[in-house]
């Protein structure tokens, strides 16, 4: 049966071949739309530019930890009787290897209009521990 709001009569019949039975496809929906994100190269960093629609700066965290770097952002809509719901509401998250020679320092992050900007260097290198030199006793 199709679903009563469906912009296209093909968008069920396609559903059943591509995505799982509608009721259990509807919720992976909002949130596949939620965090998509472009990965941008320039010379010395990469630049995460994330579409986070409907979520507040102080609703999004960042993370490093051992080399991963993970965006976590929360969207409350409010609680009532609905009919049909096509936002997501809830927590998702998305996690990107970034290396682990990356700290928290040398990632820069805005938020700008419902979209996160994250810049991380590339190739970072950090120096060395100075290795002990012994002189030999004889």
């Amino acid at each position: 049966m199709a679903r009563i709001y469906a912009n296209n009569v093909w968008d069920d019949f396609f559903d059943d071949f591509f995505h799982e039975p509608a009721h259990h496809a509807e919720p992976s929906r909002g949130q596949e739309a939620m965090m998509r994100t472009d990965v941008k190269e320039t010379e010395n960093e990469y630049e995460l530019i994330m579409d986070l629609p409907g979520v507040k700066k102080e609703d999004v965290k960042a993370e490093l930890k051992e080399g991963y770097l993970t965006i976590q952002a929360t969207v409350n809509l409010s609680n009532g009787k609905y009919i049909r719901r096509e936002r997501f509401s809830g927590t998702c998250n998305r996690t990107f290897y970034v290396g682990k020679a990356v700290k928290q320092e040398d990632i820069k992050a805005r938020f700008e209009n419902g979209t996160l900007i994250l810049t991380v260097p590339k190739n970072v290198k950090r120096p060395e521990a100075e290795e002990k030199k012994y002189i030999t006793i004889e």
